[in-house]
Parts: structure tokens; sequence; C-alpha cells
């Protein structure tokens, strides 16, 4: 901060447990990685390598290191995970994971078919060396998806051993609006969940601004790109129009 303002929102600082930011890195260089640590690592906690572009990435030791050194934490892509469990080969995973140090999991079943018992079955094992970070998808079968049902879902995921689950918007479910899940777990705070155990995929700026004003300026975000970093912190901080009034107290008689 370049000049002290006190009335500002207060903000949880690194290593967060709350208010954590998860970039998306599609792809960036290891220059474009220094750029970035240099300058935004104090708001990043989390550096999610998209899908499976790990895979890809040159220099994809060099780039973590970079990470870690900024203490922004890296985690490859749900859809990896899912690719090792649609060809069974979980143990290549895991070598995979070990062989960069990878100290964060992400399980996911976005894609493929996983039955319930399976994929509880996996967090549960992945717990036991890595600390898991589950997407529970707002999508069942044949079956009506409500509210209630996504927070047993989830409630589940987070009793098997993951440590935090990502919320993320399907068509069988909103997330957003007054009819979404966000507004439900704010008006429910506390009944089946830990807010503080949820990360909202929020990739579009509208979204974020509704979950700040919504959940608080320290509401776990994730799937934000690197441009959008700084953005996001100071609707954190009240210092962008969208959240001002909702996070700046106006000025009271006792200050004058």
């Amino acid at each position: 901060m370049n000049f002290n303002l006190p009335f500002l929102p207060e903000r949880t600082e690194k290593p967060r447990v709350t208010g954590v930011t998860m970039m998306t890195d599609k792809g960036l260089s290891v220059r474009e990685t220094e750029s970035f640590c240099e300058g935004i690592f104090p708001y990043t906690d989390f550096v999610k390598m998209a899908f499976g572009t790990s895979l890809l990435i040159p220099s994809l030791e060099s780039k973590l290191n970079i990470y870690k050194s900024a203490e922004v934490t890296p985690v490859f892509g749900g859809t990896l995970f899912e690719l090792f469990f649609h060809r069974q080969i979980m143990d290549e995973y895991r070598k995979y994971l070990d062989k960069y140090g990878m100290e964060y999991v992400e399980i996911s079943e976005g894609t493929i078919s996983i039955t319930r018992e399976e994929k509880l079955s996996a967090i549960m094992e992945f717990s036991k060396n890595y600390k898991v970070i589950s997407q529970t998808t707002g999508t069942l079968h044949d079956e009506h998806f409500s509210f209630d049902k996504w927070t047993e879902l989830a409630s589940e995921e987070l009793s098997a051993g993951a440590s935090m689950v990502i919320v993320k918007e399907s068509e069988q479910m909103p997330v957003y609006g007054k009819d979404g899940l966000a507004r439900y777990i704010h008006e429910n705070s506390g009944k089946n969940l830990n807010p503080e155990q949820l990360i909202w995929d929020s990739s579009e700026k509208k979204h974020q601004i509704e979950l700040i004003n919504l959940l608080g300026n320290n509401v776990n975000l994730c799937n934000i790109t690197p441009e959008d970093i700084i953005s996001l912190e100071t609707k954190r901080l009240g210092l962008h129009s969208s959240t001002l009034l909702k996070l700046i107290p106006p000025l009271t008689g006792e200050e004058e």
C-alpha cells in the first residue's frame, strides 16, 4: 500500500486461510511468470496450471520454483487428474505430482464419468499425502439438483479430506443472481457448510463484485486471470466503484 488509509476494510494477509485468490495460468512463459510475481504476488495465493497445460509448458520446473519463491502455491488443473483417472494410471499421476514437489492436488469430475464412491475414495487417498481441493460439480444425471443436494455433496467431500471445495456453475445449478447458490449460502451461513472452505469460480468481474458485496471482501475466489489480480484486490478493499459504498463506511462525527 503506497499510502495509509486506516478506514479500508481489514484484509487477511499471506499465508491466508480466507480471502484466497487463485490465478489461472494458461501458459505464461518463464519471463512472464517472473514479471507477474515481481509485482502481484502479495495478492495471489494459488496459481492453477489450467486443464492439462502443465504437460506442455517449457521449463515447468523453473516456473514452479518462481511461484514457490514468491509464496504462490501452484496447483495442476483438475482436468489432469481426470485424464489419469480415466486411464486408471493413478500411480503415474502421483509420480508426476511428486516429481515437481506439488503440495496440492485438485480432484474434479467435470468431464469423466466417476461414481460418488470413487471420487470420495480418491479424495480420501490423496489427502493422506497432499492437500486436496475438490471441485463439486453442479450436475447430476437423472436427478434434480437442489442447493441442499450440492451442499450435501460438498460436505461429503470435505469430510473425506478435501481442504477446500471449488464452487462452479452448471446448467443444472445457478450460482449467481438472486436465485443462485451464493445467496443461498449467504442466507444459510454456518447451517451446512463453513463458507471459509468454499472457493468460488468467478472469472467474470460481475460475479467477483456480487460475491464480495454479498459474502464479504475476504471471500475465496478462483479462476482469476493474471491481468485481473490487481483489479480484484481493489474490489476487495473498496477501492473500486462497485464495492466502495458497501465496504467503506461514511465519515462519522466522531472522526471529524
